[in-house]
């Protein structure tokens, strides 16, 4: 396609169209999720070796605990990263929500090798008015908090591949989605 053809066709496209480009070829720029998080965990634990050699504390804001201070702890020393290796499976399973989450991917996983999930995501789609689906998306979104935080997980990237096979922007139906989910927790959008 020659030069003129593509800026015509930039001219015609609206401009939330061609910001919502943007953010998306922005946003390709980032490294992978699992280098990211590798990336930010690198960061933390240098980041406590600098603040514990200043001496960095905070007051502890428990109110059982008033008055006491909390000092940062350093990764970088052996006590430090004997900790993190050791403590590392108790942290990640007391994190409440990641049970719940684990579960669901798996029934996603299931759900999208079976066929059950592109079955459903047609159906959808063909079944409805085009105009109806910006609307059925954040009802999910807001329904989907009765199944805990799953919203989060399935329902964004879900709405995003629906909005492609519709012709418009994904950014737009995770957008959408990511309201209906949050909606009702807080006004973030």
């Amino acid at each position: 396609m020659n030069k003129t053809k593509h800026n015509e066709k930039n001219l015609q496209r609206g401009f939330f169209t061609r910001f919502l480009d943007s953010v998306e070829w922005l946003g390709n720029l980032l490294p992978h999720p699992v280098t990211l998080f590798a990336i930010l965990c690198v960061l933390v634990v240098v980041a406590s070796g600098i603040a514990a050699t200043f001496g960095v504390s905070v007051a502890d804001p428990r109110p059982a605990n008033e008055g006491e201070w909390i000092a940062v702890n350093s990764l970088l020393n052996a006590e430090g990263l004997r900790r993190l290796v050791t403590e590392m499976v108790t942290d990640f399973t007391s994190f409440a929500p990641l049970g719940t989450v684990l579960v669901a991917m798996l029934g996603v996983g299931v759900a999208e090798h079976s066929g059950l999930l592109s079955a459903s995501m047609r159906a959808l789609v063909l079944n409805r008015s085009p105009r109806i689906v910006t609307y059925a998306v954040v009802f999910a979104g807001i329904m989907s908090n009765m199944a805990a935080e799953l919203g989060y997980v399935v329902l964004i990237p879900l709405a995003a591949m629906i909005f492609h096979s519709l012709g418009r922007h994904p950014l737009a139906g995770l957008a959408a989605a990511f309201c209906g989910v949050s909606g009702d927790t807080a006004l973030t959008c």
